[in-house]
């Protein structure tokens, strides 16, 4: 199974037994009958049929064993904070998503780990990677959309000794296979793309080394950062339609590029050629809350990935050294038409009652 659509549709199925369902329903379950000797199988927290069941779909989309957690940023905990001890040192994006940024100076750097937080380009981690245990990279980079050669700083990395560790939610395993690339670890947000409907928040982690596996599973259970069942079940179940959501999703993305490319209000406008997620700049953050509030099909809210466009003028966290006007958006999968109209009539009106 090659094709995008075929291994998403038919990934982490099993085997046809007359009578059965195509994906059995979610097995609702903390404890086992476990008769006899003792061992971990016995309880719910360390593993169900469900999470085995989507996390072989994972796996067939990322080339290796995945292990789903209950969210993104447990995915990061996983990998992070088993990896890292005293006197190591990790090298990550001063662009970060704001909450690895968090675990690596609020919980790794005062337990004795280095952190070296260096811009989002090739050369700038290529400079950092000397004595490093891990580097953390996203790409593409979450909000700057910066691309890095994955192959390349995985060699890097490999050279000093330290494992590459790559955040690919933005690309999902359909546009970037970064095990193949030569990473060590490939994780993501499932909340986004995977999922696809903007109303599950799950995670996951993948390696093709077993003791890498064996230690985010055992943080999974240590942790209690473990899903629910009926949640990985309807994860599972939307992860047939990832490659036409995310076609049209790219399409509608090429085409507000063309278009905002074109329109005097706008400036710097970014997509790295793939995947639902641009940004462009608008003059100030007036007019880029007007531009939002005018918007009829577009839902303002922080995620991406989701099947309705939203968009979020992203500096009103602070987390992120962005333009008061920079508009982060995800195209979801309207009508072309519809929706490129609907974001220049916004513009227009943005723009005129200014």
């Amino acid at each position: 199974m090659t094709g995008d659509s075929t291994r998403a549709a038919h990934a982490g199925l099993p085997p046809a037994r007359q009578g059965e369902p195509f994906l059995p329903g979610p097995t609702l379950q903390a404890a086992n009958h476990w008769i006899g000797a003792a061992g971990p199988e016995g309880y719910g927290r360390t593993g169900n049929p469900t999470w085995a069941a989507y996390e072989a779909a994972l796996g067939a989309l990322e080339g290796a064993e995945a292990v789903v957690l209950s969210s993104g940023m447990a995915a990061v905990a996983a990998v992070l904070l088993p990896l890292l001890k005293p006197g190591d040192v990790l090298v990550a994006p001063h662009d970060a998503y704001p909450g690895v940024r968090t675990i690596a100076t609020e919980h790794l750097r005062p337990r004795g780990v280095e952190v070296r937080l260096v811009a989002s380009s090739d050369a700038a981690f290529r400079a950092a990677t000397d004595g490093a245990t891990v580097v953390w990279i996203e790409t593409p980079s979450n909000p700057g959309l910066e691309l890095l050669d994955v192959a390349g700083l995985a060699e890097a990395a490999h050279a000093a000794g330290a494992l590459l560790v790559v955040d690919g939610t933005l690309a999902t395993p359909l546009r970037q296979r970064a095990l193949d690339l030569g990473a060590d670890v490939a994780m993501a947000s499932a909340s986004k793309h995977l999922t696809g409907h903007s109303d599950l928040v799950l995670g996951y982690a993948a390696a093709r080394d077993a003791a890498l596996v064996d230690g985010i599973r055992g943080w999974r259970s240590l942790a209690g950062a473990i899903p629910g069942p009926f949640e990985v079940w309807l994860a599972h179940r939307s992860l047939p339609t990832l490659a036409l959501r995310l076609e049209r999703a790219e399409a509608n993305a090429a085409a507000l590029v063309d278009a905002l490319g074109e329109h005097a209000a706008v400036t710097d406008v970014r997509w790295p050629g793939f995947g639902s997620v641009l940004t462009f700049t608008l003059a100030d953050q007036a007019v880029a809350q007007r531009f939002l509030a005018a918007a009829e099909l577009v839902t303002e809210a922080t995620s991406f990935g989701g099947v309705h466009s939203s968009a979020e003028r992203r500096g009103r966290w602070g987390t992120d050294d962005v333009p008061d006007g920079l508009i982060r958006f995800s195209a979801g999968i309207e009508d072309t038409a519809d929706l490129v109209a609907d974001v220049l009539r916004a513009l227009d009106a943005s723009d005129a009652s200014g």
